[in-house]
């Protein structure tokens, strides 16, 4: 099913439940981030959503049997990432979550992503969120 409009405009402009992010230096944040994810690429982000995906038990079961969360994140905004994928002030949505231990970093398979300033959480259909395309 495709995301209307009206959706995908909510999701943009989500105002559900505030969510902590980094308030330190971004070299602090950078830091933090090697130490705990040694060796890993990482993105920094501002103005960012995570998006807690409403899915059947079915789905959920089976991302849950594979080590994946039933989150993603969307961010206005990119301000650094060190592979060079997305250049600053483009914005990112994430693939599944693996870990979000840490309030302030979001882990995927393949990176992790550093999450400056405080954002929104909010739930969202599986079909609004990944309608974004670069």
């Amino acid at each position: 099913m495709a995301a209307t409009l009206d959706e995908v405009t909510r999701f943009l402009h989500a105002s559900e439940e505030k969510a902590p992010g980094w308030h330190g230096t971004q070299n602090e944040m950078k830091n933090l981030a090697e130490q705990t994810f040694p060796g890993k690429p990482f993105c920094l982000v501002k103005q960012w959503i995570i998006a807690d995906l409403q899915l059947t038990q079915d789905e959920h079961q089976k991302l849950s049997s594979m080590g994946i969360l039933p989150l993603v994140v969307y961010a206005h905004e990119v301000v650094q990432d060190s592979r060079q994928r997305f250049p600053p002030g483009h914005w990112v949505r994430t693939n599944f979550g693996i870990s979000h231990d840490h309030p302030c970093m979001f882990e995927t398979k393949s990176t992790v992503y550093l999450l400056l300033g405080d954002g929104v959480r909010t739930p969202a259909a599986l079909s609004t969120v990944f309608s974004f395309r670069a």
